[in-house]
């Protein structure tokens, strides 16, 4: 049975929502957060990435810049850039991209629900970013963004919400310099609000699709907040946090692919014929290669594309982590070829979201920095809900959502 909680959203006024909204925390390092947000003084980047507004060298964890978002954040309420609404609601926030558009539920879930596995998660977190996120939430008191949610999609919320879409005009609605469009609706009947509300309670689970950090950081202050006060009763807004849940069908996963520093003292030829162990090689030539479905991969080497397709045994159709095509490249490619071990620390090896194009894997080893590339096929959202309800974890960096969320359309307060 799962949570969703209407709540008081504090948002933007109208006019000024575009220049508010920004990019996630986590997909912007504080150069290009300083870029981003340039002169513009309402980006929500001076509260999820208060460096910004700090000197340059200053250490990313230090008090002085947790310090500053809750200054920033205090200023934004001040000067009426964020705004309460006047009763609990839940809202509806769809994102265009490439002509299609995905309409996903803006609503609080539930920190028992996270802490009784009913919110099933499919990546691990890494406790010095989960802390980052905890602090941040401690001294803001606030879920300042929004984790990415899915469920299995339900017709008649489908029905609802494509009711509500066509009967009112959007509370923001604008193109973003990424070219992604982003339309936000309030729901402000209740009685709308009570069936979303009872429809979501029959689902089983919900599903992390993007956001773990986010999620461990929102479920764990709120449990540290239930911890500490002797008069809790459960119905506190701190047993809640930000999420915008999507159905699982309307969902694009796209590549997330590799470049690695050296081939561990192979020449190209000797590195071939390794592959040519476990994998079908194909030559392709100079014009881009793309995997033309699961267990095919791409590999770019030395100014040349080449199909690479897994041979029968290098993989168990019947595992739901040993099919993974990042399953496959890691056993029979990284590790025992290349011989990196641990893909979360190992600094030959860095990962490239498909949203920049295979184009950026041939730039990054034609130049030199890298020695060769490898592009997967995308996983899809089947696998993810086969693994996360089998209680299972995916290899670091497999799945890459787009269009990321924008932060700063609706935050929750925890009190």
């Amino acid at each position: 049975m799962a949570v969703l909680k209407p709540f008081k959203g504090l948002r933007p006024p109208k006019d000024l929502a575009q220049k508010v909204a920004s990019r996630p925390y986590d997909v912007l390092n504080s150069k290009e957060a300083r870029i981003e947000a340039g002169d513009n003084e309402f980006s929500l980047l001076h509260i999820i990435k208060p460096e910004i507004d700090l000197p340059e060298d200053v250490n990313l964890y230090s008090e002085a810049v947790y310090d500053k978002a809750k200054s920033n954040f205090e200023l934004f309420k001040e000067k009426g850039w964020l705004v309460a609404d006047d009763d609990e609601y839940l809202y509806i926030y769809a994102q265009t991209m490439n002509g299609k558009t995905q309409y996903g539920i803006v609503g609080c879930a539930s920190v028992d629900d996270y802490l009784n596995n009913v919110i099933k998660k499919h990546e691990l977190t890494r406790k010095d970013k989960e802390e980052d996120r905890k602090k941040h939430v401690r001294v803001t008191n606030a879920n300042m963004e929004p984790v990415f949610f899915s469920y299995p999609a339900v017709d008649k919320i489908d029905q609802i919400v494509e009711a509500h879409v066509k009967e009112n005009k959007p509370e923001y609605d604008f193109v973003a310099e990424d070219g992604f469009g982003h339309h936000f609706w309030i729901i402000r009947d209740h009685k709308v609000i009570q069936e979303l509300v009872e429809l979501f309670k029959a689902l089983p689970s919900t599903y992390v699709a993007d956001g773990h950090h986010r999620t461990a950081a929102a479920a764990l202050v709120g449990d540290e907040k239930r911890e500490a006060n002797p008069n809790h009763t459960g119905n506190e807004e701190y047993n809640y946090f930000l999420a915008v849940h999507f159905p699982d069908n309307q969902l694009t996963i796209i590549d997330y692919n590799r470049v690695i520093k050296d081939l561990n003292g192979l020449s190209a030829d000797g590195f071939i014929a390794e592959l040519s162990k476990s994998f079908t090689i194909q030559e392709k030539g100079t014009e881009v290669y793309m995997p033309e479905g699961l267990h095919n991969f791409s590999m770019y080497l030395e100014g040349k594309w080449y199909s690479l397709t897994a041979l029968d045994g290098t993989y168990d159709d019947n595992d739901a982590i040993g099919t993974l095509d990042v399953t496959i490249l890691t056993h029979q490619v990284l590790e025992p070829i290349l011989n990196i071990k641990d893909l979360r620390t190992d600094k030959r090896i860095d990962f490239v979201g498909g949203i920049r194009g295979l184009g950026e894997l041939k730039k990054r080893v034609d130049s030199g920095e890298m020695a060769v590339a490898f592009a997967l096929y995308p996983v899809t959202m089947k696998q993810l809900i086969n693994i996360a309800d089998g209680g299972h974890i995916m290899p670091p960096k497999t799945t890459w959502f787009e269009p990321k969320l924008r932060s700063g359309l609706v935050v929750h307060e925890l009190d």
